[in-house]
């Protein structure tokens, strides 16, 4: 089935102030958007869950637009580290609710916007509630079990769910819809992860997220709401849209029901990080490899106390070995196993001197990633499991650290 134009979420209001007019005065010229697309934004209402990474560019570019409404969603407060991809907050916000933060933001970009800020943490018991007279929910959290309550909310309401995610250089963007129009087969987060079947998921803080990245994908999402609200072009449901910000390519990848018929065949595992934020494995699982064999803590601290003791690799930044390192640790970043893994499969294995590999990091995520990349590459490498907030054996200060 082809993909086509949907029937508009919200009926136009009847007219648009004058001040309003003449701000989105360049969406009245745009075909197929035009006048009535444009009462048509004014009408809508729409929920964005999280402020961070994906909800600041959603929030500014749904208020430029002229949405009416806008609930935004978020417990958190503004951090020093959020500036490098939140463009909403500034430094003067640190340490204010982010809600309230994207409400002076959005009311500075359009008076008219009326901004419902929660400063409250959306979860399976209150999503419904939490989510309840939107027109359309964003989803932007920064946990996977926040996007499973997110997509579970609009579900039992009936409501489309824009949803995008970012990890490091990779990025995700769809729509799931559990209630379409007639003739139009339903698309839930489940087709896309089953139940179960995310795993761990790591933080932006253990893997890293581009900034601009998070802008480009805030944008799509913004975009696919102004199709959705107006029922104007070819929205994604049933195709997830991949990125890859290092290659500086997009493909769309058919998910279910309405993909294009003449698209690529279904990626058998179109992964994507959680943002928000960003988590979740996906780009990065495939580019390097399986999962990993995993080790407890106990079993590596009575196998560093053998003769053919394994080489423990050390792949957090030089900046969190504050904390110590298990001694005679092998410092490697991950940024440097993503860039070059091969290269430094060759250093490992010479490191190691035919004994195995214990990889570790602060939780274990990225010890499982680069423990994926260099067993794909033949060594005997395995992740610890916890990481080193797990770990009770002894710790050294590295020089490099001091």
């Amino acid at each position: 089935m082809a993909a086509a134009s949907l029937a508009p979420l919200v009926e136009p209001v009847a007219a648009l102030s004058p001040g309003e007019r003449e701000r989105t005065a360049r969406h009245h010229v745009l075909v197929p958007l035009g006048e009535v697309g444009q009462r048509r934004l004014a009408a809508a209402h729409v929920a964005i869950v999280g402020a961070g990474g994906l909800g600041s560019p959603t929030v500014m570019a749904l208020a430029a637009a002229g949405v009416g409404t806008l609930t935004v969603i978020d417990d958190d407060v503004v951090e020093l580290s959020n500036l490098q991809r939140q463009l909403m907050h500034r430094v003067a916000d640190v340490g204010e609710p982010k809600a309230l933060s994207a409400a002076r933001a959005a009311s500075d970009l359009a008076p008219e916007v009326r901004v419902h800020a929660v400063r409250e943490r959306l979860t399976p018991d209150n999503a419904a509630h939490l989510l309840a007279g939107a027109d359309l929910v964003l989803d932007g959290s920064d946990t996977f079990d926040t996007r499973e309550a997110v997509a579970a909310g609009c579900e039992q309401l009936g409501v489309p769910l824009v949803w995008g995610t970012v990890q490091g250089f990779d990025a995700q963007v769809t729509v799931f819809w559990s209630a379409p129009p007639a003739g139009i087969p339903a698309v839930r987060l489940s087709d896309l992860y089953p139940t179960g079947s995310a795993g761990d998921v790591p933080t932006c803080a253990e893997v890293g997220v581009l900034g601009s990245l998070c802008l480009q994908v805030g944008a799509l999402m913004a975009t696919q709401a102004i199709q959705l609200i107006a029922g104007i072009g070819e929205p994604l449901l049933g195709r997830v849209l991949v990125i890859d910000g290092l290659r500086a390519s997009q493909r769309t990848v058919p998910l279910k029901g309405v993909a294009r018929e003449d698209a690529p065949p279904r990626d058998p595992s179109p992964r994507a990080a959680v943002a928000g934020g960003s988590s979740a494995p996906g780009p990065v699982e495939s580019r390097i490899g399986a999962v990993p064999e995993r080790i407890r803590p106990a079993a590596l601290a009575e196998r560093l106390e053998q003769p053919d003791a394994p080489l423990v690799v050390d792949v957090r930044e030089i900046d969190e070995l504050r904390t110590g390192m298990i001694p005679g640790s092998l410092h490697v970043p991950l940024g440097e196993v993503r860039a070059d893994p091969d290269g430094v499969a060759r250093r490992v294995r010479d490191e190691a001197g035919g004994r195995g590999v214990a990889v570790v990091c602060r939780g274990g995520v990225r010890s499982a990633q680069a423990a994926a990349a260099l067993a794909g590459r033949g060594l005997d490498a395995v992740t610890l499991e916890g990481g080193l907030l797990a770990w009770r054996g002894p710790l050294a200060m590295p020089a490099a650290a001091r």
